[in-house]
């Protein structure tokens, strides 16, 4: 049985078969969503009492942005507020935004994982997400639901300095307070008349001009937080509308799209005003020219939430049988920054045709460390001497720390390696010449080598998520390891130097696998 629960805080990033012990360290999430969370866990209560024999599982609105990097979802406040309150953006409508970019990828005939989206769910609850490769990198709801766009009722972004005017010269009370931002605010509270669109939009027909200031306000906002997003991910394939005004309102479509083309956004005006398509279905309403796809996908949370409780169990029935992962230890190692060359760009670095001089054997066979270095030339300064691996490659690639980024002047993402589509660029410098990569910096993604025996026994999957816990001074839970598996590997994981420095963990200490998280 599943169960849509709104927040998860940082705990819960995936969905899991709730017991007694869970319900209960729920209970502690209830002054974070004081409006949803408590009904959750009371329909959960009363799903295993009408249904004793069920398994109940609770899938996350917030789950789905758990991966924001932290400069997306800390705010600007003392860090300790984050460490010991757990006060960051959390985002919300996580199910509806994860299953229309999934539609969207089987409509387009894309990977998912190699497409940059902005999905926006409108409605009288309203949010917009960007998705990098499969994954939430921003959302502009918040803390709690009331942050980022005007909604039906909620205010949308707001200085936090208004509401200590408001209660220092109008005498609200906390609860009064609430009301005003989530009950009162948004279309409602500009229009004067409703939070319904469609009332708002007949009122508009009559020329009544504070309505129309609602929804160019509403409009706006999404137009605003859609151009962020572009911007944030440096270019767009798809702009997906869903929800009750996202999927129903074509002038509200029309008017957020109006002035994207520099974006590469342009509508088919007679697509846009005809009809929208049936739950399952999916609408293209751009044009032939446009870069941007732009779709109407209905949002289908219920069948989202029916399938990660499904993957949920397999998971889980996948754990309760393997009983014997505490007999196999994975060895942990720390990846320092490191470049692997192609043949061509060894030749134009070190000279005419070049062999790769092994300086070492490293712990995947056939793979070594080189005596030949290079620099790495960013925007903003130089890393010297940084390590060639061998043998070389089809395709060149620079992976390094998110401290060197900075260092460099360059954001590069977190990806598996090879996934190199998007990403930025470097200069490099050998003994023999330079090379200009257009891209191919990366800060690679926490993963596992596996040989085909060690998969067997793990019950494991080539590119499966899983969760390791680490062995140390304080036991440490790592989310959201790849696996990847190959004959030529030997069993091990990988770790960036920044989060084995943030972890005090060493190369040779030792990890074992707790449980699946996410399989494709």
């Amino acid at each position: 049985m599943g169960h849509r629960v709104v927040h998860g805080g940082d705990k819960y990033i995936q969905p899991v078969v709730v017991t007694g012990k869970i319900l209960e360290e729920m209970a502690k999430l209830d002054q974070l969503a004081p409006l949803h969370n408590p009904v959750n866990r009371m329909g959960i209560k009363e799903g295993l009492r009408l249904l004793p024999e069920a398994r109940p599982v609770a899938v996350f609105d917030t789950a789905f942005h758990s991966k924001m990097p932290p400069q997306a979802h800390l705010y600007g406040l003392p860090f300790e507020y984050y460490q010991d309150h757990g006060i960051r953006r959390y985002g919300f409508h996580g199910p509806s935004h994860n299953y229309v970019a999934l539609k969207a990828a089987e409509f387009l005939k894309k990977p998912f994982s190699d497409m940059k989206m902005v999905t926006c769910h409108l409605g009288n609850g309203a949010s917009i997400c960007a998705i990098d490769h499969g994954r939430s990198v921003d959302t502009s709801m918040g803390f709690t639901p009331t942050e980022g766009l005007v909604m039906g009722t909620r205010c949308g972004d707001l200085d936090p300095s208004v509401i200590l005017y408001l209660q220092r010269n109008q005498g609200l009370s906390l609860d009064a307070m609430d009301d005003l931002l989530n009950r009162q605010s948004g279309l409602k509270g500009i229009s004067g008349i409703s939070n319904d669109l469609r009332e708002i939009e007949a009122a508009a027909e009559k020329g009544d001009r504070r309505v129309l200031l609602a929804i160019q306000l509403f409009c706006y906002r999404v137009k605003k937080y859609i151009g962020a997003y572009g911007a944030v991910m440096s270019r767009l394939d798809t702009l997906i509308f869903t929800g009750g005004i996202g999927e129903g309102s074509a002038g509200v479509r029309a008017r957020i799209c109006q002035g994207l083309g520099y974006m590469g956004i342009s509508l088919d005006e007679v697509q846009n005003k005809t009809g929208t398509p049936e739950r399952g279905g999916v609408k293209k309403i751009s044009d032939e020219a446009s870069a941007v796809k732009v779709l109407i996908v209905p949002t289908d949370e219920e069948r989202m939430i029916a399938r990660e409780t499904i993957r949920t169990l397999g998971f889980q029935n996948l754990a309760d049988s393997i009983r014997h992962w505490e007999e196999r230890p994975i060895p942990i190692e720390v990846s320092a920054h490191h470049v692997h060359l192609s043949q061509a760009d060894v030749e134009q670095l070190f000279g005419t045709s070049p062999e790769l001089t092994s300086r070492g054997e490293l712990s995947q066979p056939g793979q070594f460390a080189c005596q030949e270095v290079v620099d790495l030339i960013g925007p903003k300064a130089a890393v010297a001497r940084v390590r060639i691996l061998g043998p070389a490659r089809a395709e060149s690639q620079v992976e390094i720390s998110i401290t060197e980024g900075f260092k460099l002047g360059i954001d590069a993402p977190v990806r598996p390696s090879g996934q190199l589509e998007r990403t930025p660029g470097i200069t490099l410098e050998g003994s023999a010449g330079k090379v200009s990569l257009s891209k191919g910096v990366i800060c690679s993604l926490r993963h596992i080598h596996l040989a085909p025996e060690d998969a067997l026994f793990f019950g494991l999957r080539d590119k499966d998520l899983v969760r390791i816990r680490v062995e140390g001074q304080r036991a440490l839970i790592f989310g959201d390891v790849l696996v990847r598996i190959s004959p030529e590997f030997k069993l091990n994981m990988h770790l960036d130097t920044d989060e084995a420095n943030a972890a005090e963990i060493k190369t040779g200490m030792i990890g074992f696998l707790e449980a699946i998280h996410d399989r494709k």
